[in-house]
C-alpha cells in the first residue's frame, strides 16, 4: 500500500489530530509519487455495478463515466452537446428526435459502435427484469428504432423537456451483453465500453484500475491509469494524499480549513472551492406513523438548528437548504423560506401531533416515548458529526434520536432499498436537469428506486409530469418552483445544507481549470510533464 501509514498500522484518528497541530514545517516533505502518469483518487465506498443503467451510487457512477459514452453530455459551461452523436434534430414540437452518430467509434474488445448498440440500451432500460432507477427517464418514450447503422429515431408518447439530457446514459455494447444477465459480476464487474478508458482491474473493498484506451474516438487520454482506491475513512485518506498514495480527494472542512493554507498544500496541491449541486438531508420513513405526520416532520426540522451545523461541521464552508434544488440550479425558488430553528414552536406543533411532554423531558403519546434511530454511512465524517448535533437538538424537545453507522453497501442494500430504517442521513448530487420525477413520484417506490423514503403527493406528480413535458423555460421555472414551495411545507426531508466542494488535485497535473461544470470535464486532456522541475510552477 502506497503512503507512510496504514489503517492496519495507527489509528487514523488520532494521526490526524497529531497531524493538524504540528507546525507547517515538520509536514512539508514532498508526497512519493509512486506512478507519475497516472492518478489516484480516494472514493469513500467501493463501487456496486459499473454498467450505467445499474451504476446508482457515487462510486458506480463516476467510474461508469469514464468507461462509457452517450449520446449527449454537458460541456463546461452546462450546455447539452454530442457525444456519441455527432448531431440531432428535434421535430414534431418535440416528439421525434433524429440522432446522428459518430462513425468509427470502438468499443473496448475493437467491435464498432453502431445504431443497434443505442436500441439496445433503451431496451435493456425499459426491460421489467433489470433492475435499474433509471427507466422512468425513458419513459414518455415511445419507440428507439434503428433508421441505418449511424442514424437513430426516438419518437415520444408527449413532449419531453429533458429529452436530450437523458440520452447522457452511458450506452452499452448489445454484442457483448444480449441476453446475458447484467447483474451478474462477468458482465458488471468487467465492462466493455466505448469510454476514454478501459477495465484493468477489480480488487474488491480495495481498488479499481482503469487503462487508456489506445482506440478512443476523441484521441488517447494523457494519464495512462485511472486508479479508484477505497478508503472509507476521510483521516485515513488525508494522510494517504499527504504522502502520496492518493492525488485527489474532497477535503473535510476541518481539514481545509487547517491545512489548505500551509506550506505543503500551497507548494504541492492545486486547491479548488464551489459549491457542489446537491444537498445533504434527513430522509424520514413516511410508512412510520410517527413521520407521517407532516406536523411531526415539521416540528423536527424546527428543532434542528441548521446554522450550528453549517459553523460547526463545516467551517461555513456551505448554506443552508431549502428544498430540492441548490441554489445554483435554475429552478431554485428564492421566494421559499426556510423553516426557523424554533424549540418552542416544535414542541407546539408535537403537542397538537398528541405528543405530550413529562416531568422526565420526553415527550410520549400513548404512553411510548418518542425514540428513533437514524442511519448514516461510514467515512463521512460530517454527515456523523452532524447527526451528534442533531442528537442534542432533539433531546432539548425530548426526543430520543439514536445513530448508526453502517458500511456504504449495506446501508443501501440492506436498509435503504429494503425500506428497514426509520430516518436516514444522506445526501443527492443532482442532475443539472431539474426533472426529480425519479426521487419524488408516487410511483417511483420499488425497492432499488429513489423514492425510498414513500412519498406520495398527487399534486407533486401532476407537477412533476407536467415539468417533464414543458419545454418553455418560464414555465418549466414556475412548476419547479411550486414544486420547491410544496416539499418545503411539507419537509418530507429535513432538508439540512449545501456543502460546498473542496477538492484537492496533485499539482504534478496540468491542464486544469475550473468551470460552471467542476474541474473533470476535460480529464482527458490533462497531463503530467516530463521534465519533474515543472510538477509545481
Amino acid at each position: 500500500m502506497p503512503g507512510t501509514f496504514s489503517s492496519r498500522t495507527c489509528r487514523p484518528g488520532i494521526w490526524l489530530l497529531l497531524l493538524l497541530s504540528l507546525p507547517a514545517h515538520a509536514c512539508t516533505r514532498e508526497p512519493e509519487i509512486k506512478a507519475p502518469n497516472a492518478i489516484t483518487i480516494g472514493f469513500l465506498a467501493d463501487a456496486k455495478n459499473l454498467l450505467p443503467p445499474l451504476a446508482s451510487d457515487t462510486a458506480s457512477g463516476d467510474i461508469s463515466g469514464l468507461l462509457f459514452n452517450g449520446l449527449t453530455k454537458y460541456d463546461k459551461d452546462i450546455k447539452i452537446t454530442g457525444d456519441l452523436a455527432s448531431s440531432w434534430e428535434i421535430k414534431r414540437g418535440g416528439l421525434e428526435i433524429i440522432f446522428r452518430l459518430k462513425k468509427g467509434v470502438r468499443w473496448h474488445d475493437g467491435k464498432e459502435f453502431s445504431a443497434d448498440d443505442v436500441v439496445f440500451t433503451y431496451e435493456t432500460l425499459i426491460n421489467p427484469k433489470v433492475p435499474t432507477p433509471y427507466s422512468s427517464i425513458y419513459g414518455p418514450v415511445r419507440d428507439v428504432s434503428a433508421l441505418d447503422k449511424y442514424t437513430v429515431k426516438v419518437t415520444y408518447k408527449e413532449p419531453y423537456a429533458p429529452a436530450l439530457e437523458s440520452w447522457g446514459m452511458g450506452i452499452i455494447p448489445k454484442h457483448a451483453l444480449e441476453g446475458k444477465d447484467l447483474t451478474g459480476e462477468e458482465y458488471s464487474r468487467r465492462p466493455v465500453g466505448t469510454g476514454p478508458y478501459k477495465f484493468k482491474e477489480w480488487v474488491t473493498g480495495q481498488k479499481i484500475v482503469l487503462e487508456a484506451f489506445d482506440g478512443y474516438f476523441e484521441g488517447r487520454p494523457k494519464i495512462d491509469r485511472y486508479i479508484a482506491r477505497v478508503i472509507p475513512d476521510t483521516a485515513t485518506m488525508f494522510l494517504e494524499l499527504k504522502f502520496g498514495g492518493i492525488d485527489f480527494m474532497g477535503l473535510t472542512p476541518p481539514q481545509y480549513k487547517l491545512q489548505a493554507g500551509t506550506e505543503l498544500f500551497k507548494k504541492y496541491f492545486q486547491q479548488f472551492r464551489y459549491p457542489s449541486f446537491g444537498f445533504t438531508y434527513i430522509g424520514y420513513n413516511l410508512l412510520d406513523p410517527r413521520f407521517s405526520d407532516k406536523r411531526v416532520r415539521r416540528a423536527l426540522t424546527h428543532a434542528i438548528n441548521k446554522a450550528d451545523i453549517i459553523k460547526g461541521v463545516l467551517l461555513g464552508y456551505g448554506t443552508i437548504c431549502t428544498g430540492p434544488f441548490p441554489p445554483e440550479s435554475w429552478a431554485y425558488n428564492r421566494d421559499v423560506k426556510d423553516p426557523e430553528y424554533n424549540p418552542e414552536l416544535a414542541l407546539s406543533l408535537l403537542k397538537e401531533a398528541g405528543w405530550v411532554r413529562g416531568k422526565d423531558g420526553l415527550i410520549r403519546k400513548d404512553g411510548k416515548p418518542f425514540s428513533f434511530t437514524v442511519l448514516t454511512n461510514q467515512g463521512n465524517d460530517v454527515r456523523l458529526k452532524a447527526a451528534q448535533i442533531i442528537k442534542e437538538d432533539l433531546k432539548k424537545v425530548g426526543i430520543e434520536m439514536n445513530i448508526k453507522v453502517l458500511e456504504w453497501q449495506a446501508l443501501l442494500h440492506e436498509f435503504v432499498d429494503k425500506k428497514r430504517f426509520e430516518a436516514i442521513i444522506m445526501g443527492w448530487a443532482l442532475s443539472r436537469d431539474p426533472d426529480l420525477y425519479d426521487i419524488w413520484h408516487s410511483s417511483k417506490t420499488a425497492e432499488g428506486e429513489f423514492n425510498f423514503i414513500s412519498y406520495k403527493n398527487p399534486e407533486i406528480d401532476s407537477l412533476l409530469i407536467e415539468g417533464r413535458q414543458t419545454f418553455d423555460i418560464k414555465k418549466r421555472k414556475n412548476i419547479y418552483g411550486r414544486i420547491h414551495e410544496i416539499l418545503a411545507d411539507e419537509q418530507p426531508y429535513t432538508f439540512l445544507f449545501v456543502p460546498d466542494a473542496l477538492p484537492v488535485l496533485h499539482k504534478r497535473f496540468k491542464g486544469v481549470e475550473k468551470a460552471p461544470l467542476g474541474i473533470w470535464y476535460d480529464f482527458i486532456h490533462w497531463h503530467v510533464p516530463q521534465d519533474r522541475a515543472v510538477w509545481y510552477q
